[in-house]
């Protein structure tokens, strides 16, 4: 094509339909994890395809090529009796992906001089739940600790005393309950509790510079208007109207009770890829391995997980790290990676306990996902 004696305007007018045209072919072309580029709509076909097959209500997915998100879309029911559609206002329950950006938060108070990474948490606030046996030994225990899951806290106490597993920092065993000791402890520091007023602070913190605006931790009108409806293991809705995730939604549960949605928690892992918001070191230590899993260990058995940063699980291949976290809620469940060798990321919601049929299909789409 040449534009010689063409005039300017046409010029002009030629040369803005070739970027919009451009810019409209790379929007719907995606990079998989193994370099193949697959087009939306074949993204999206293939993607209904696994939800009707699979037989999952809904899910919210988010993909991020070279630290944008290059797919967002929602699909399925809100509720399977109701068919009432699902659409990109959408939230669900994120489970344990509460936890990697709670960890975020955590280090961000780590760099304001509010808590100390390696200073125990007894000398902040010691737990009241510790078994007689145990006390001397919870003294060793350190936010690092927490956030790599090598208390030896139980995963819940159910309100029984905790007997350590261990001795901290000598091996692994994943805990909800250390998560919640430490929230407790970043409310005492910032002296706002570990209620509304803390999920105000992450707000303030995390939430609101990433532009998470619909995420939260405690229950709001937005969530009781736009959340929906979890399933059980046969497809029945769990409740007929939107609820919180546990108790009457005014506590800040590290550990579980963040809602959110896939395009709003991307821009979380798009944040981990570009290392934004926190010091270069800062992010080192989150993203470095933190405790080795040996061969025994049941996650590297049957995922491939060797081992665990702060906050997120590692998955160390030959070519690429992949960091990654699931939740799980039973009627909810939810997946986080990313590879920072690639630029790539993946975060999917879903309103059922199907997240790993799903995963198992979508990575014969896009590459290997989990």
């Amino acid at each position: 094509m040449t534009f010689k004696n063409t005039p300017i305007y046409l010029t002009l007018t030629i040369v803005c339909c070739l970027t919009t045209l451009f810019a409209c072919v790379q929007k719907e072309t995606i990079t998989t994890v193994d370099g193949k580029t697959i087009k939306e709509a074949k993204l999206t076909s293939e993607i209904k395809k696994i939800l009707e097959t699979e037989d999952i209500p809904a899910i919210s997915i988010a993909v991020i090529n070279n630290n944008k998100v290059v797919y967002d879309q929602a699909f399925g029911v809100s509720n399977m009796e109701t068919k009432s559609p699902v659409d990109g206002q959408s939230i669900f329950e994120a489970a344990s992906l509460s936890k990697p950006i709670f960890a975020y938060f955590v280090m961000k108070m780590v760099e304001k001089g509010k808590i100390d990474l390696d200073k125990p948490l007894y000398e902040y606030l010691p737990h009241p739940g510790i078994a007689p046996e145990s006390q001397e030994d919870a003294k060793l225990i350190t936010a690092r600790m927490v956030l790599a899951h090598q208390t030896g806290f139980p995963n819940h106490s159910d309100g029984q005393p905790i007997k350590l597993a261990f001795k901290p920092g000598t091996d692994f065993m994943y805990s909800g309950e250390a998560y919640q000791y430490l929230a407790a402890i970043i409310g005492m520091q910032n002296g706002v509790g570990w209620k509304a007023d803390l999920n105000e602070l992450f707000q303030k913190e995390v939430a609101e510079p990433l532009q998470m605006s619909h995420s939260t931790f405690v229950w709001d009108d937005y969530l009781a208007k736009h959340k929906v409806i979890g399933h059980d293991k046969d497809g029945k809705p769990t409740t007929s109207n939107p609820r919180p995730s546990s108790g009457d939604g005014t506590t800040f549960f590290a550990y579980s009770s963040l809602h959110s949605e896939a395009s709003e928690y991307a821009k979380f892992i798009i944040t981990m890829l570009k290392k934004d918001g926190l010091q270069e070191e800062t992010f080192n230590e989150m993203l470095k391995e933190q405790t080795h899993f040996q061969n025994d260990n049941p996650l590297k058995q049957q995922i491939g997980q060797t081992g665990w940063g702060l906050g997120f699980a590692q998955k160390i291949t030959e070519d690429y790290t992949m960091h990654m976290h699931t939740g799980n809620n039973h009627d909810f469940q939810a997946y986080a990676m990313f590879i920072p060798e690639k630029n790539y990321g993946l975060v999917v919601f879903t309103n059922s306990d199907k997240m790993i049929p799903f995963l198992t299909n979508l990575s014969e789409v896009l590459g290997p996902q989990f």
